[in-house]
């Protein structure tokens, strides 16, 4: 009688950890409880196939092995782990997108350096920064020579966005995609690259942060909460996506889009025929959030860098979570010549 207990428990672990890790990985948008799914800690997404595993000793070899390659799947394509292959070729530009928060900077007394030093570490050629309110204010001195674009010599600077390059910069604007009764801003800029024209776009997207809390503090109650912010979030990733269609110079999109790669959200922008970056080329989980939370340790990858099929990809991969609660992304792309 125990034994048929044991089985019968172990069998729907499993089945609900494939299923949930099937369902995660469908193109299709999905309902609010899929969403919502794609931002759990990953110990959570675990815990039924490590249970199953730690229950199936006592059922046998086949039980066993079973457990383990379900306990396999979901560490493995449930956490979005990723052997990409990268592209060979040389002189590679290297673009890093960053959520600096410098608001949370602001309250440290090393915090912008320590912004500083991370953006020096990886040498970007190019940089996009989102949530840089204080730093681009007009009316507020940044807080050090040159922090407006990081010491380098080209800039655009809009609200919280930070376009900065090495390289020339020039039809830089503000681009705008309304959703319900709002309009959000990004920013586009094209940057001549020893004479390659490349367009770059950085956006950041609706915070998950109130629906989760209404999720989880409220559950189902919360759950209106949720699907208004999954579907803002949403919204402004078909309006982006339409704006971004029939771009006629190789193209790249970065920044925080406070989603997953598998979240319908990115899988919309990928629908134009862009590609990310990590997954390309990357090696890992790539996780840019989470280590600031209560927590302690990165396990989301919201913060993307997409890139037109023209643009190959050398490496891509995440750097210091100290400075911000967000990692910086940082990719080395090929540009070919037309």
């Amino acid at each position: 009688m125990a034994a048929r207990l044991i089985r019968w428990v172990v069998a729907l672990l499993l089945f609900a950890s494939i299923a949930l890790t099937s369902a995660q990985q469908a193109g299709t948008v999905g309902p609010w409880w899929l969403e919502l799914s794609r931002y759990l800690p990953y110990p959570v997404l675990l815990a039924p196939a490590a249970l199953a595993l730690l229950l199936s000793s006592a059922l046998g070899w086949r039980w066993v092995l079973g457990s383990a390659a379900t306990l396999a799947l979901v560490a493995s394509v449930g956490m979005g782990l990723v052997w990409g292959r990268p592209d060979s070729g040389r002189a590679p530009v290297r673009l890093m997108t960053y959520n600096i928060k410098a608001y949370k900077a602001a309250l440290r007394s090393d915090g912008f350096a320590e912004l500083a030093r991370e953006v020096a570490l990886h040498h970007p050629d190019i940089l996009v920064a989102q949530d840089n309110h204080g730093i681009t204010r007009s009316d507020v001195a940044p807080p050090w020579p040159g922090a407006r674009g990081f010491g380098m010599p080209y800039t655009f600077t809009v609200e919280q966005y930070i376009v900065a390059s090495r390289y020339p910069l020039r039809d830089c604007a503000r681009g705008s995609i309304a959703f319900r009764d709002q309009v959000h801003l990004y920013l586009r800029c094209t940057v001549d690259v020893d004479g390659i024209a490349l367009n770059v776009v950085t956006a950041h997207f609706e915070s998950p942060r109130s629906g989760l809390n209404a999720a989880r503090r409220e559950g189902l109650e919360g759950a209106d909460e949720w699907k208004q912010n999954y579907e803002d979030r949403l919204g402004q990733a078909r309006a982006l996506a339409s704006n971004l269609r029939g771009s006629a110079r190789p193209l790249v999109v970065a920044g925080d889009l406070n989603a997953p790669q598998a979240s319908s959200v990115v899988r919309t922008l990928l629908g134009t025929g862009l590609r990310d970056a990590f997954s390309s080329a990357g090696r890992g989980y790539g996780y840019s959030y989470g280590q600031a939370l209560r927590l302690g340790f990165s396990f989301l990858r919201i913060d993307h860098i997409l890139v037109s099929p023209e643009i190959g990809v050398v490496d891509c991969f995440v750097g210091g979570g100290d400075a911000s609660d967000h990692r910086p992304v940082i990719a080395d792309l090929l540009l070919q010549r037309q």
